[in-house]
């Protein structure tokens, strides 16, 4: 049964709905994507989708690869970053959370990972060009505790970035979420370097759903929503999207009342 959000909000172009709790957070967060991946798969014979890999993200995952529906036999799916230096199998990064969590139990057409062991800009190049092959349908993201879309980091993030897919330089606030995240023990076990996609790749996507849970993200949610647009707080540049929906729960809205 569908749970109604406790608040709706539009902040420039970016709807917010806010509900309860993850759980109902999650579910309707799933929910709205499988609805839009039904529909937009009886207007073509393929869509192209891009997945978040974190532990906000479980609730939407589990929803989808349990979602019978979902022709997955007609879904190209990417990833939006991953760690240089990790051996594939190193069960932090993110091509093997992805797997494990989702594509690994629903079995899309297509699954193009990115290969942090590969020399970085050749991996860029080869990837990028998977990328821009067609034009992507549907991203599912979320924002990191600096405020931050994929690994564009407030240091390294470009609204206008020509490149679609970079090697960046992790700033501290994003390697301590990692070992917030419990990913890893400590901040000296998480790689300084990461292969990301760029801001205007995420945005370039049709649907995006972006779905932040959790009282960590509460600071970066009033910077992004209530701030100016600006890469000190990247995801803010989500407001100028057309088709942007943020999913909050009462932890990660925290306690203000914005002024929208």
């Amino acid at each position: 049964m569908s749970v109604s959000p406790v608040q709706i909000d539009k902040v420039d172009h970016l709807e917010v709905k806010t509900f309860a709790d993850r759980k109902a957070l999650g579910d309707n967060a799933g929910r709205q994507i499988a609805e839009k991946i039904k529909d937009l798969l009886q207007q073509k014979d393929e869509i192209r989708m891009v997945f978040a890999a974190a532990p906000s993200q479980n609730e939407v995952l589990s929803y989808l690869a349990q979602d019978k529906r979902i022709d997955w036999s007609r879904i190209v799916a990417f990833h939006m970053d991953e760690y240089i230096g990790l051996e594939e199998s190193a069960p932090q990064t993110f091509s093997r959370f992805l797997s494990e969590k989702l594509f690994d139990l629903v079995k899309p057409k297509e699954v193009h990972l990115i290969n942090g062991d590969n020399e970085s800009e050749h991996e860029c190049r080869r990837y990028a060009s998977l990328f821009n092959e067609k034009p992507i349908d549907i991203v599912c993201l979320g924002i990191g505790e600096n405020g931050h879309l994929a690994f564009n980091d407030p240091p390294v993030a470009d609204f206008e970035d020509e490149e679609t897919v970079k090697t960046v330089t992790l700033d501290e606030a994003c390697r301590q979420q990692q070992v917030n995240d419990g990913c890893f023990s400590s901040i000296d076990e998480v790689p300084e370097k990461a292969i990301t996609l760029t801001i205007p790749a995420l945005l370039s996507g049709e649907f995006l759903y972006c779905v932040v849970p959790g009282k960590t993200k509460a600071n970066a949610v009033q910077h992004v929503l209530t701030g100016p647009i600006t890469t000190n707080w990247p995801a803010s540049i989500l407001r100028d999207h057309p088709n942007c929906t943020l999913y909050l729960d009462k932890d990660s809205r925290g306690g203000i009342q914005w002024d929208v």
